[in-house]
């Protein structure tokens, strides 16, 4: 089983805003980054994308660890997902899980496929080399979606 480092991020100019996701995925000499944005979204959500866009780019089961730097995504899959299942899809407050449609996705990813997954937390925006990459991988995706929006502004 291949080994394989996987650093995300997420970004968002204004919360909800143009926001932007990033991975950068890395097996021994072989780096590969993906990005991505959309027009109106979260923080959290593309915090969330860029993990399961990472984990989708996978052809083959890998044992992955993976760096994120959001609290939200590390508790909310190692702490908090099983409580939410088994509630419905619930929190403990009996409100509707926010993002439901991105941790079902996160979920199926995680527990319903074949890859091991350490999850590690990493402070954003410290230095931490591979965290930056996903940070200006993130903002490339916020870039890409303000861009595309241009586009069609000015086409129409």
């Amino acid at each position: 089983m291949n080994s394989i480092d996987i650093y995300t991020d997420g970004a968002c100019k204004g919360n909800p805003g143009p926001g932007g996701w990033g991975a950068l995925l890395k097996s021994g000499h072989t780096e590969k980054t993906l990005f991505g944005g959309e027009l109106e979204t979260t923080n959290n959500r593309m915090e969330m994308t860029a993990v399961i866009e990472a984990l989708r780019a996978l052809k083959r089961p890998c044992k992955v660890t993976l760096h994120v730097d959001s609290q939200y995504v590390l508790k909310g899959m190692t702490e908090w997902l099983t409580g939410w299942k088994a509630k419905g899809w619930k929190t403990a407050a009996k409100q509707p899980v926010k993002n439901v449609d991105l941790w079902q996705q996160l979920d199926a990813l995680v527990n319903g496929g074949s890859h091991h997954i350490e999850w590690r937390w990493v402070k954003g925006h410290a230095g931490d080399p591979g965290n930056e990459r996903a940070d200006a991988l993130a903002n490339l995706g916020v870039e890409q979606a303000l861009s595309g929006a241009q586009a069609q502004t000015n086409r129409t």
